[in-house]
């Protein structure tokens, strides 16, 4: 199972991390899958690559708790829903 989950890097007392789609039984620091975004609590700072997060979303992905609060705060499940509701629409009318 895949999860988009938090990789610290970064200096002592300094922490940025990464947003990485990454295999679950993996260390936190371990070999992600791919990076799909940043995130700097310092500065309040939050990069997100829109499309791989969706690409991993939709293939069952699930972000941790963190994650989903980050993304939730960029409003990317607004986006998501969206996006959703154009595939429904495309399935429903190729039938």
């Amino acid at each position: 199972m895949v999860k988009l989950r938090l990789k610290r890097c970064g200096r002592k007392q300094r922490a940025v991390y990464r947003i990485v789609a990454i295999d679950v039984r993996s260390r936190r620091e371990g070999r992600d899958l791919r990076k799909v975004g940043f995130y700097d609590p310092i500065k309040n700072l939050t990069y997100l690559n829109v499309p791989a997060i969706l690409n991993f979303l939709e293939k069952g992905a699930q972000p941790t708790e963190t994650v989903h609060d980050i993304l939730k705060k960029a409003e990317f499940f607004k986006e998501f829903q969206v996006n959703q509701k154009k595939q429904s629409q495309k399935k429903s009318k190729g039938d």
